[in-house]
């Protein structure tokens, strides 16, 4: 696995040994990163159930403001620190041992432009991440939410979850869910947008 775009370009990364953790592919991570190119620059990033960090590196790599990674596995978390250190992107990053599930009061951000979320598969964690991030100040209704989850994993209830399915992209067995909140103003309508 290695960094793709930006100051980090070509640098492989460590990821722990063992079905514990499901580093993105880099083709997957290639295609997802083309479609988030307009929001990385500057942006502030959230890493949810980071794993070893590929993703929020590649977004600092590519421009991103700040960059936060919350991972529970002491383990784990080592990878991520490593890994930052080796890119030099440290300086930018915020890691965090923590649950994903509550960590909300751990992020100190007005806004977070971006958040990317890949929980283990089948256990309805995507579900309690939305729930718990739904009310936290920094989640506005610009945040883009990126879900990676089984290609069959059905959504429906985003909508009752209070967001919306602005996108989907599949892929052979899994597929990123991109999510906004509901928008109650209808002259704010980002239909056409991610």
């Amino acid at each position: 696995m290695r960094v793709i775009a930006g100051s980090a370009r070509s640098l492989p990364l460590k990821t722990p040994e063992g079905t514990g953790t499901r580093p993105t592919t880099d083709r997957i991570k290639e295609t997802l990163f083309n479609m988030l190119q307009t929001y990385i620059p500057d942006c502030v990033f959230l890493d949810l159930f980071c794993g070893s960090g590929a993703i929020g590196i590649e977004a600092l790599s590519r421009g991103a403001r700040r960059a936060y990674f919350v991972e529970n596995d002491r383990r784990v978390i080592r990878y991520v620190r490593e890994n930052l250190a080796f890119t030099k992107l440290e300086d930018r990053a915020v890691v965090l041992q923590w649950d994903a599930l509550s960590v909300s009061p751990q992020i100190r951000e007005d806004f977070v432009d971006v958040i990317f979320l890949d929980p283990p598969y089948g256990k309805g964690l995507e579900r309690q991440a939305l729930d718990a991030l739904k009310d936290r100040p920094f989640v506005t209704q610009d945040t883009l939410i990126v879900i990676e989850a089984l290609r069959e994993e059905d959504f429906s209830w985003a909508e009752q979850a209070g967001f919306s399915v602005t996108k989907e992209k599949k892929y052979k067995t899994n597929k990123h869910v991109f999510l906004r909140r509901d928008r109650s103003d209808e002259n704010s309508d980002l239909s056409g947008q991610l």
